[in-house]
């Protein structure tokens, strides 16, 4: 990627968070960044493959970071702890105005919803592979660790979508105790137990 069409996707992606996907325009990023709308439309033709390129390159970001966390050399327990507390609404994931309105968005634009598609594919299969290595290390049990990825991200989402959308609903200590204790429940630890310093 050239480091002017990296520019430009960053100038997007702060864009459509501070104004969203609808009122976004080519003039705006360009704006942003002191360049004419000629200069973006030469990257992207459309706004509609900005809008589309923009959610990609962050969603590679994430991916990325993600990839990271469960890389580490650790055990499955604190690996997924740190990636779970990371994705979550009240850890240091960014982004979260971004993706809901990359959800709204996708219910209208194909390209977009076959992308978000595919990012929550990722975070689904990466979760439940170290939700099974973790299983198979013996260090918690956990029957089907494809539902559980749904679910923890299902409850992720939800409380992404409730403290960004609708602030005040819940502290953000308590669901952050609520992440930690699905967590814990959905690998049959306490959450004494999945917070503890060996784990």
């Amino acid at each position: 990627m050239t480091e002017r069409r990296g520019e430009i996707l960053r100038a997007a992606v702060e864009q459509i968070e501070a104004r969203g996907v609808a009122a976004v325009r080519i003039a705006d990023v360009a704006q942003a960044l002191g360049v004419s709308n000629a200069l973006v439309l030469y990257h992207f033709s459309t706004k509609e493959k900005l809008v589309a390129a923009a959610f990609a390159y962050a969603a590679e970001a994430d991916l990325a970071r993600l990839r990271e966390l469960l890389a580490r050399r650790t055990t499955a327990t604190r690996r997924l702890r740190a990636a779970v507390r990371w994705y979550a609404p009240t850890g240091q994931a960014k982004g979260w105005r971004l993706w809901i309105e990359g959800w709204a968005a996708a219910l209208r634009e194909p390209a977009l919803r076959e992308l978000t598609r595919d990012l929550d594919r990722q975070w689904k299969a990466a979760l439940a592979e170290v939700v099974a290595e973790g299983v198979a290390a013996g260090e918690f049990t956990c029957p089907d660790p494809a539902a559980t990825a749904l679910r923890l991200t299902a409850l992720l989402d939800g409380l992404a979508v409730q403290l960004t959308s609708y602030g005040g609903t819940v502290a953000r200590t308590r669901a952050q105790e609520w992440v930690d204790e699905a967590l814990a429940r959905e690998l049959g630890l306490t959450r004494e137990e999945l917070t503890a310093p060996g784990k």
